[in-house]
């Protein structure tokens, strides 16, 4: 890790691979990745899948992702710019965004750990699909249609994020380069299953009685990225990185 690499970044695409390990992503994604191919689930299963599974399976991935990217980082730029015209009319606008974004990731992670629910969280958001459109236009639609009703597994992660978009400086900018970076973590975890899926399967099953302690994890990880961002001590921690590894070259 290089000095001048940002946390933030890291913290994002951490919190895009969290949401994918999440109980209302996880055990669907066998259920996504049959709807977006239109292959069956015997064929995915398959140890050795045809050359023309696997490039229809990858192909259909991407798209999928680049669907729910396209959402994810344009709610990223509206955080950005919403902040950043905030910070415009107020001289400490900034102080005041941060403060409030950390508390909104403190009660994220709060709710997630399963410690405090809040009413507004837990309602039923997905936007269903009845039949797909044909083509990689279809698959395209179904990643926009699972972005813009994320769940409320995902929903409190996704929205740390955006708050953490918001609370710090950047703009525009800021919130495309975290929303992307969350996409990313989510992204090629969703890819690497579809082309794995047999090994995917395995995994799954052995993993899925672990699913409450990676929210009890997640929850408390956002819990500490709030605290963070309120007293800022981002810009504390970026300050000690450049000391201990300098740029050099």
């Amino acid at each position: 890790m290089s000095a001048n690499a940002d946390i933030t970044f890291w913290i994002a695409f951490s919190a895009g691979i969290l949401s994918f390990f999440s109980p209302c992503v996880l055990p669907l994604i066998p259920s996504y990745l049959t709807y977006i191919t239109g292959i069956s689930f015997g064929q995915l299963k398959d140890a050795h899948p045809s050359t023309k599974v696997r490039v229809s399976v990858v192909f259909h991935s991407l798209v999928f992702i680049l669907g729910f990217s396209l959402v994810f980082v344009t709610m990223g730029a509206i955080a950005g710019w919403a902040s950043h015209s905030f910070q415009s009319h107020l001289r400490e606008g900034l102080g005041i965004v941060q403060k409030v974004g950390g508390v909104l990731i403190f009660l994220f992670g709060l709710h997630l750990s399963g410690l405090f629910h809040f009413g507004v969280l837990l309602g039923e958001k997905r936007v269903h699909l009845a039949s797909k459109p044909t083509g990689f236009i279809g698959t395209l639609l179904v990643g926009v249609a699972f972005a813009a009703g994320w769940t409320p597994c995902i929903g409190p992660i996704l929205g740390a994020i955006l708050a953490l978009a918001a609370g710090t400086s950047g703009g525009v900018s800021k919130g495309v380069y975290l929303l992307s970076a969350y996409s990313a973590g989510l992204g090629i975890p969703f890819l690497a299953a579809g082309v794995l899926f047999h090994s995917f399967l395995s995994f799954f099953n052995r993993f899925k009685k672990h699913i409450r302690v990676m929210e009890i994890v997640s929850g408390g990880l956002l819990m500490v990225v709030g605290i963070m961002l309120f007293f800022d001590l981002f810009s504390r921690l970026t300050g000690y990185l450049y000391r201990i590894m300098p740029v050099t070259g």
